[in-house]
């Protein structure tokens, strides 16, 4: 029985100690958390209404606006982002994450994948370590896996701009951004946007024909474009990174914190089951000295 109550007291410690930990890192993904919610909440309604706007020219203004970026193109090479994040430890984040770029890899890029022309680039180490083991057959840009630690405009649009000049250059013919779309802290959910080329907003109304915008360009329409179109683009890529940085500190807020529950709840059950185990030895003992007592009395 002595051997019993030590195992438990063992596995009582064990699990405070574990408890410690999912506190503490409960604690420090709060901290991260606020300052993650703080810049995607600023961010995304000023890239969400850009981002409408360039859909909106190009779709309007369709042969007048003549972009590269909006040119749509025979799919022969493609370019997969995957933003997950550098640390597990966040619930089903990250898998979530990577279920959605490879469920986009199987229906629309799988001609492009069996072709050897498909191309995965990684930022955050989880999603690096999925596609090196499973998809040895694709071309794995791991040169920005660690794009997380400087997460600013001037850190991140090299990679964007990278990525304009390989479409340019035709490279790819299509980039897709896999990433974690943030609400709130209990809840995110992920997502695979089409960045390149710009997805044009589709005609309404009766008769398939929406109504023409009419804008007003100054100084000239090329010479605006060729500037604002490339700063939208990066802006859209910058917000694919919030969006994924303050899901990620969230999911791994919400999952510690139901760890912490977890842990409580089993301290709970092997408490009951020590004190059991120790008024079990207690008794036993008790019986045993009765027992010795009755025997000396009746000799």
């Amino acid at each position: 029985m002595s051997g019993s109550l030590k195992q438990v007291r063992e596995r009582i410690r064990s699990v405070q100690n574990t408890q410690q930990i999912t506190k503490a890192m409960k604690v420090v993904s709060a901290a991260k958390f606020r300052k993650a919610q703080q810049a995607i909440v600023q961010m995304r309604p000023y890239a969400d209404k850009l981002n409408r706007m360039l859909r909106n020219i190009l779709s309007n203004m369709e042969g007048e606006a003549d972009t590269v970026f909006g040119t749509e193109r025979p799919v022969q090479k493609a370019c997969m982002v995957v933003v997950t994040s550098n640390r597990g430890l966040c619930g089903a984040f990250n898998a979530n994450v990577i279920k959605g770029a490879v469920r986009v890899i199987q229906e629309d890029l799988a001609e492009v994948r069996r072709n050897g022309q498909l191309s995965i680039l990684c930022i955050g180490k989880r999603g690096y370590d999925f596609f090196r083991k499973r998809y040895a057959d694709c071309r794995l840009i791991a040169d920005y896996i660690d794009l997380f630690q400087h997460l600013d405009f001037d850190h991140v649009e090299p990679v964007a701009q990278q990525l304009m000049d390989d479409f340019q250059q035709k490279n790819y013919d299509k980039v897709y951004v896999a990433f974690g779309h943030f609400r709130n802290a209990a809840t995110q959910f992920p997502m695979v946007e089409q960045w390149l080329p710009v997805a044009k907003i589709q005609a309404s109304g009766q008769g398939g024909s929406a109504k023409r915008a009419d804008y007003i360009f100054e100084p000239d329409m090329k010479g605006l474009l060729d500037y604002l179109i490339p700063s939208i683009l990066k802006t859209t890529f910058l917000r694919y990174l919030l969006d994924t940085h303050a899901s990620e500190h969230g999911a791994r807020m919400t999952a510690m914190d139901k760890a912490t529950e977890n842990a409580e709840e089993l301290l709970r059950e092997l408490r009951i089951n020590y004190n059991k185990a120790r008024q079990e030895a207690i008794t036993k003992e008790i019986l045993e000295i009765v027992g010795g007592a009755a025997a000396l009395e009746s000799s």
